[in-house]
């Protein structure tokens, strides 16, 4: 089998869709208006991933405030909010340059999704000619909803903690009955949890192996066929061009990752100073039996904060680097990451999000023949 291609998720939002959504959150245009901006700029995702020959393709989230936020508020500023939540919660993300997300905060319970995901796969199946995927959020983030100290009254944390179990769960079933046939989980925080910053509201409480542990708490609940097809992604956090948590020694969260009972990995990698040593360590940590599913690596070949397009062929040298280390039926390409995982987001590397959205779809293209390439070199 040729070496397997797959997006991440998020492609860079057109500043026609972004001036929507600040037009939305001033109240100038109403949400059908909003919607009918999404769904052109949807369209236009599929329509342009298709020509790349992307195997599975996605709206680039262009209907979702964030990968974090879509499941309860309609824009980033908080326009939509869903109910028993409150928008002056815990920091997610503090990225380099300095800017920040902020979380809601749960008021009361119980916690419900006000969106599932498979609303936009409901809306991308009457576009798309070709396969569906869609990311969904992980357990994991969610939890930075509830206070890390304290419980919220008649509301305890382990019943909030089963509430989120479920309504991931749901998120993901609905996402494959709705006609996805890959849902991957963003485990951004992953690394996250692992930074030392007296601002990040994880640091010092060592939370990885509980976050692993909380993801698992769904994965289990799906069959074997099933996890081969949901996968998880990881890397240090992308946005307005810059990271959150790219100093924090990967191999802390490598070596753990794979206890996730998934089928395949996204791996940021492209942007990372020694590749070689990813490499190394998928191939020490991935298992060949994770509860009855194989797992594989999509390493990242294309760095999605930098808006130079790489070459097909540095896409194949990549990939043959990686099949040294890891088995050559087991490996995959993708990007870093989302090409731009908030809805407001101008991509200053870039200049504008309009010209990013161009650079996306060379750098998508070169990854796809790139694949080609090496699974020709590889013999698959």
């Amino acid at each position: 089998m040729p070496i397997p291609t797959e997006l991440v998720g998020s492609l860079p939002r057109p500043i026609k869709l972004q001036d929507a959504y600040e037009a939305y959150d001033k109240g100038r245009i109403t949400w059908e208006e909003l919607q009918a901006a999404q769904d052109e700029a949807a369209a236009d995702s599929i329509k342009r991933l298709e020509a790349t020959g992307e195997t599975y393709v996605t709206d680039g989230e262009q209907r979702e405030s964030s990968f974090v936020t879509y499941p309860f508020t309609d824009t980033l500023a908080g326009t939509g909010l869903a109910e028993n939540l409150a928008g002056d919660g815990q920091y997610s993300a503090i990225f380099d340059d300095g800017h920040i997300r902020q979380m809601p905060r749960l008021t009361k319970g119980p916690f419900r999704y006000k969106t599932f995901a498979s609303e936009f796969v409901g809306k991308n199946k009457a576009i798309a000619t070709k396969p569906l995927k869609q990311a969904v959020i992980s357990p994991s983030m969610l939890t930075l909803l509830y206070p890390l100290e304290g419980e919220i009254a008649g509301y305890p944390r382990n019943q909030f903690l089963d509430d989120v179990c479920d309504e991931v769960e749901k998120d993901i079933r609905q996402c494959f009955a709705a006609g996805a046939v890959r849902v991957s989980i963003d485990f951004t925080e992953g690394r996250l949890a692992n930074k030392n910053d007296s601002r990040n509201p994880w640091t010092g409480k060592h939370l990885l192996q509980k976050f692993i542990d909380l993801n698992n708490r769904v994965l289990d609940r799906f069959s074997v066929e099933e996890r081969r097809n949901i996968g998880i992604h990881i890397c240090p956090g992308g946005d307005w061009d810059c990271f959150h948590s790219k100093e924090v020694p990967y191999e802390l969260l490598l070596e753990r990752v794979f206890l996730l009972n998934a089928g395949y990995f996204l791996i940021q990698c492209s942007s990372e100073e020694d590749k070689e040593s990813v490499y190394k360590l998928c191939a020490q940590y991935r298992r060949e039996d994770a509860k009855g599913v194989p797992q594989f690596c999509f390493i990242g070949v294309t760095n999605t904060v930098n808006p130079k397009v790489e070459t097909a062929e540095q896409v194949r040298d990549a990939l043959l680097a990686a099949a040294k280390h890891i088995p050559a039926n087991r490996l995959g390409a993708a990007d870093d990451c989302g090409f731009s995982p908030f809805s407001r987001d101008l991509k200053p590397h870039y200049g504008s999000p309009d010209f990013a959205r161009d650079i996306a779809m060379l750098k998508i293209a070169a990854r796809i023949e790139g694949a080609r390439l090496a699974s020709v070199e590889l013999g698959l």
